[in-house]
């Protein structure tokens, strides 16, 4: 039962170095620059969506307070303005043909890994404030109508809301956007050195 154990344990410690091919490689790499590519797109749709229905809300329905145009003007620009920095992003993984320009294409994924770290750091703060912002001014005109039960449930579910995306959801997707990326960077290098290491 010793030897067995040995043997078990040598094995565990073995590593074994899993060869693929150049083009095996390229075929994934692909794979998870679409899935990249259109994630980045249904975002910006989503962002885009907010935008036009919010403006919609304000063109067609009569608001009395000064406050609500207040309100959803900080809100159409916040929006507007993170949309713009989405699409700019989209613009450097989308750009260029990786199979191309490989190197250019990896250094575009750098950076754009670097502003998605700012997006969701120091700029969702910003869009999270300014958010908040026009909420407030845009609830001052619309809970006059409504009761205090209401009011209480309005404005309870809205900070619960924010809350869960500024905390739970935002990690949630900072840590699985950060280990894709990681993970795209890095079958980019291991297929430069493929490419580039002679046969």
């Amino acid at each position: 039962m010793q030897a067995f154990d040995q043997i078990q344990q040598l094995w565990q410690k073995h590593e074994v170095e899993v060869k693929v091919s150049a083009d095996e490689m390229l075929q994934q790499v692909k794979k998870e620059v679409g899935g990249l590519k259109l994630k980045s797109a249904l975002n910006i749709i989503a962002m885009f969506a907010s935008f036009l229905s919010i403006a919609a809300l304000w063109i067609f329905f009569h608001f009395e307070s000064w406050t609500t145009h207040v309100g959803i003007s900080i809100t159409i620009i916040a929006i507007g303005v993170y949309t713009l920095i989405l699409y700019r992003d989209h613009r450097l993984i989308a750009k260029s043909d990786f199979t191309a320009h490989p190197h250019e294409y990896l250094n575009n994924l750098k950076t754009y890994q670097l502003n998605r770290y700012k997006l969701y750091n120091s700029l969702y703060w910003f869009y999270a404030i300014a958010l908040s912002l026009g909420i407030i001014f845009y609830f001052v005109e619309i809970l006059s109508f409504f009761s205090i039960i209401q009011k209480i449930v309005a404005v309870g579910l809205t900070f619960l809301w924010i809350l869960f995306c500024s905390t739970i959801l935002r990690k949630a997707v900072i840590k699985r956007e950060k280990e894709r990326i990681a993970l795209l960077i890095e079958k980019f290098e291991r297929l430069s050195e493929q490419i580039s290491m002679p046969d």
